[in-house]
């Protein structure tokens, strides 16, 4: 027993010390730094929660903040609909299922930043070209260029990518139900939407919980996508949190203060996340 035990803890300490090292060290470093103001190089001095009460006074952290409310709350559902359906389609009895499903998978393999500058060639050149061909002068010019449309380019996108994850994740749920109750709800008369709506949907409520609090996160630490099509333009219409972080804290001389966007941040994914939670889980136990 006793060998068993020190097998464990030599297979659990490592990941604690690295986790320690590159997770809770950075986290309480950060927390220190925003109460300074640092540059990011060079001497500080400790000025305490002077960088809090600045930022609910700048309005660009707060156009940063509507911004990635907006863009994750609408990526979410848009990802968790297109995801369900696509579950739904590939778990029935179709012909190259196994197929269809790699493929499906692909765009989840590839990298944020690659998607990105695909999709910034294709909403740049190709669809602007064919707009023009077809007559669509809406679509003339590049929706990235455009203050009211980039944020929709930016959904389109991470919306493509995101979809597979999601729908492997439904998929496995899918596959948890029994066969039976479908037969007995057949028996019963249900149709296809009342069989989803009374019978799918509630046995794979454990799923959608999980889908939709990684969508949640995911989406509001949204950046890869974000670089590479617009890198928080026009006008800074597009910039999310990461990105202002990234921008300001590392090249902006504003070291300190995006620390301590960075710690307001990371309490409202928590509460976001604790709070999608609670409310999710207490519906399941009510289906």
């Amino acid at each position: 027993m006793k060998n068993r035990n020190k097998t464990f803890l030599a297979m659990t300490l490592p990941v604690i010390i690295i986790f320690f090292c590159f997770h809770t060290i950075p986290l309480f470093s950060g927390f220190y730094y925003s109460l300074t103001n640092s540059k990011g190089f060079g001497v500080y001095n400790f000025i305490g929660l002077r960088n809090y009460v600045k930022l609910f006074q700048n309005i660009k952290v707060l156009n940063s903040y509507i911004f990635t409310l907006k863009f994750a709350v609408v990526t979410t559902i848009i990802v968790n609909v297109i995801s369900m359906i696509l579950a739904l389609g590939l778990n029935s009895k179709i012909h190259f299922k196994s197929t269809l499903r790699g493929l499906y998978f692909i765009p989840n393999i590839l990298g944020g930043l690659i998607v990105g500058y695909i999709f910034n060639f294709l909403f740049t050149f190709v669809v602007p070209a064919m707009a023009q061909k077809i007559g669509i002068s809406a679509l003339s010019s590049s929706i990235l260029g455009n203050t009211k449309t980039a944020w929709i380019g930016i959904v389109i996108c991470v919306a493509w990518q995101s979809v597979a994850f999601n729908t492997i994740i439904y998929i496995s749920g899918l596959q948890t139900i029994p066969q039976d109750v479908y037969e007995a709800s057949a028996i019963d008369g249900a149709d296809g939407w009342k069989c989803f709506w009374k019978i799918t949907f509630p046995l794979i409520a454990p799923f959608f919980t999980i889908n939709m609090v990684l969508c949640m996160r995911n989406f509001l630490m949204v950046f890869d996508q974000i670089m590479s099509l617009t890198s928080g333009g026009p006008a800074e219409s597009t910039t999310s949190i990461s990105m202002l972080i990234y921008k300001d804290g590392l090249t902006g001389n504003q070291f300190g203060l995006q620390c301590a966007n960075s710690v307001i941040y990371f309490i409202i994914i928590v509460a976001i996340s604790a709070f999608q939670l609670k409310v999710l889980t207490k519906r399941e136990v009510q289906l």
